[in-house]
């Protein structure tokens, strides 16, 4: 059985947990991904951070502790994990936006209407789709059993990095930093094309 993943994983630079999260496993119930792709939001200097305009009941959990999910509705939509890095005070986290299914590949696809190959889970929404999950788990402490956790996983030998995905809102400099990080050896990426090999 994988370790969870301590409470002090969490408690570092959303860069930093972006990129060990790579490899790592969530879990709930009879439902475990692998995690291929995520994105960094920092503090506090981030444009594209959802508590750079300061603490609202929705963003509430992103404020920390670390280690715990923010769980937002998106477009009215999708649910999309996030979870919650750095110290209490700063607002930021870490946005899952793509899994490789390792088991209840049944309740994957029957959540995903029938879906199959990559197109199940490369997305931020179709991962909280897959996991269903909502906004009801935000607080969660994901470094506990039961429930929804995070436990280790294989580190991955290469990795990819490039611009986030959907910040049209941001600054220039924000919408182009590459926080985003995604595994190179797997089919179970969104927008690859933007994507490039990360330098050792």
């Amino acid at each position: 059985m994988s370790r969870l993943l301590p409470q002090s994983f969490f408690a570092r630079d959303a860069l930093i947990v972006a990129r060990g999260l790579l490899g790592k496993l969530v879990r709930r119930g009879p439902v475990t991904l692998r995690i291929s792709e995520t994105e960094a939001y920092r503090w506090p200097h981030d444009s594209a951070n959802h508590c750079r305009m300061g603490r609202t009941p929705r963003n509430e959990p992103m404020w920390g502790p670390a280690g715990h999910a923010y769980v937002y509705l998106c477009f009215g939509l999708h649910h999309m994990l996030n979870v919650v890095t750095g110290a209490p005070g700063e607002g930021e986290a870490v946005l899952i936006r793509a899994c490789e299914p390792i088991s209840g590949l049944a309740q994957i696809t029957a959540r995903r209407g029938g879906k199959r190959g990559p197109a199940l889970l490369t997305g931020p929404g179709k991962v909280g789709q897959a996991l269903a999950i909502d906004p009801s788990w935000s607080g969660h402490a994901l470094f506990r059993r039961g429930g929804l956790s995070l436990l280790d996983g294989e580190t991955p030998a290469r990795h990819l990095v490039g611009p986030r995905v959907g910040i049209d809102y941001a600054e220039p400099a924000d919408r182009d930093a590459p926080w985003r990080f995604a595994l190179a050896d797997t089919p179970w990426v969104s927008r690859r094309s933007s994507l490039r090999v990360a330098q050792a």
